[in-house]
């Protein structure tokens, strides 16, 4: 009898783990059939053996155990997967991560011991969320709090260092371009308050992506200390221009100081790429559209410390230097370095050693991506992407749905083919101008070469069209 329950508690297993991979959507139908035969077949011989009088019968019961631990551990890895699916996809907000600063040396410890300073606000830019964050800051103090209006917010920063106000209430997406114009202004202040503000994300309807149709998909590198959906700047903007019928990927970098217009925020002013960002992936995203004359689907934004998980997650990467150098306390030769984690984002950040500065940079960024997506997307590898998956969700979000992305890990599963993977980075000329997000301070931009935007534009849609 015990061990008819215990065939009994395995069948039921069985049939969770099947309804665990087929509900997952990773996994080819042809592979489900297969496994579900295996089991199933599995199961009726454990059970002829429960009829025989011999040491057969106890070998039947043991096998049966552990077979039932083991589905019962792959029902869970499937489940939780396909909740790290829906954890890091699906995307729809955005949150602004309003802050309250004051001097280093204050000796307040929280926002009440401030609540009588005078705050300084800037009202040149992100005048809605500093409205709201004025509100916040007044439901919490009890009482209208004194405020110091400045024309920029790099005058707001400087009063605050001065002494003129006793706080200073900004985006801290901003504290970047603070940074770029008073010299070690972060280690100066500290936060003591802070406020998230979620809006909804902004994007243009477009039509459903077939599984065999061609998409664009922007790839930010963020760097937040807070949550994944942290306005920031995009230090790190690839466009994946993807092929999934000839298996042709395009990676294509933009500097980070190109200097453009930003749809729906500067006008017809001019700002640094990296700056989009401050206003939102939806923005990065538009401004990208508007320089090379595509659509883009899709977006994943990617905190940099979530490239050290997902590098050592695979088990490290290979990855092509076209230069000798070292950075980050590591080694780098030219040609073929493996690398994990932490060497990958050493590898990553390094521009100081190269002549072309951010350029060079950029390409490094996209032999590390290449790296990266031809050890993901071999086969014997997406067996664990329910692992890989795991360790990256808290640092990682798309808009994709759970269900497209589960639909490419089960086209690949199935076809198994290696990709195409070609790399170009778009160039310009350095020069100093004022930009839309930092008034009138001085930065340095590169105006975009139009030869190279017009090359990459008709790569892209080679690409798109399966030439």
């Amino acid at each position: 009898m015990p061990g008819k329950l215990i065939l009994l508690l395995q069948l039921l297993l069985t049939l969770i783990f099947i309804a665990a991979v087929w509900t997952s959507g990773m996994i080819p139908g042809s592979y489900i059939a297969v496994l579900a035969v295996t089991l199933l077949v599995l199961f009726g011989v454990l059970f002829g053996l429960q009829f025989l009088k011999s040491k057969v019968y106890i070998i039947g019961i043991v096998f049966s155990v552990l077979i039932s631990i083991a589905l019962a551990f792959g029902s869970y890895y499937m489940f939780r997967a396909s909740r790290m699916l829906e954890q890091v996809g699906g995307a729809t907000y955005k949150t602004d991560n309003m802050i309250v600063v004051v001097r280093a040396d204050d000796t307040a410890e929280n926002i009440l011991d401030i609540k009588n300073y005078t705050f300084g606000i800037q009202t040149a830019l992100d005048l809605e969320n500093n409205q709201k964050m004025l509100e916040d800051v007044e439901r919490v103090i009890g009482q209208e709090p004194d405020v110091e209006n400045y024309p920029a917010i790099q005058e707001e920063a400087q009063a605050l260092l001065d002494g003129e106000i006793g706080a200073a209430i900004y985006n801290e997406a901003f504290t970047g371009i603070i940074d770029e114009s008073i010299e070690g202004y972060s280690d100066q202040v500290r936060i003591i308050y802070q406020y998230g503000i979620e809006t909804e994300i902004e994007q243009e309807e477009t039509d459903v992506i077939t599984e065999d149709e061609a998409f664009n998909i922007y790839i930010s590198g963020i760097d937040v200390s807070g949550p994944i959906t942290t306005n920031s700047r995009s230090d790190v903007n690839i466009i994946m221009t993807v092929n999934p019928t000839t298996h042709k990927i395009l990676l294509t970098t933009t500097p980070r100081d190109y200097y453009v217009p930003i749809p729906g925020v500067s006008g017809e002013q001019r700002d640094k790429l990296t700056h989009a960002g401050i206003y939102g992936v939806d923005v990065s995203m538009a401004t990208l559209e508007s320089i090379y004359g595509i659509d883009i689907s899709y977006y994943a934004r990617v905190n940099f410390t979530s490239l050290i998980k997902i590098v050592d997650a695979i088990g490290g990467v290979d990855v092509n230097s076209e230069y000798s150098f070292s950075a980050g306390g590591y080694s780098f030769t030219e040609g073929v370095n493996h690398l994990n984690g932490e060497q990958a984002l050493a590898f990553s950040r390094e521009r100081h050693s190269f002549a072309a500065g951010d350029n060079q940079r950029g390409k490094n960024q996209e032999a590390v991506l290449t790296g990266i997506l031809q050890k993901a997307m071999s086969p014997a590898l997406l067996v664990n992407a329910s692992e890989i998956i795991t360790s990256v969700s808290d640092s990682v979000e798309t808009n994709m749905t759970r269900a497209e992305m589960a639909t490419f890990i089960s086209r690949q599963l199935s076809d198994g083919s290696s990709w195409d993977i070609e790399s170009v980075a778009a160039v310009g000329t350095g020069d100093r101008q004022s930009c839309y997000s930092s008034g009138s301070q001085s930065l340095y931009v590169m105006w975009p070469d139009t030869n190279s935007i017009s090359e990459i534009s008709s790569k892209m849609n080679d690409v798109l069209n399966g030439q």
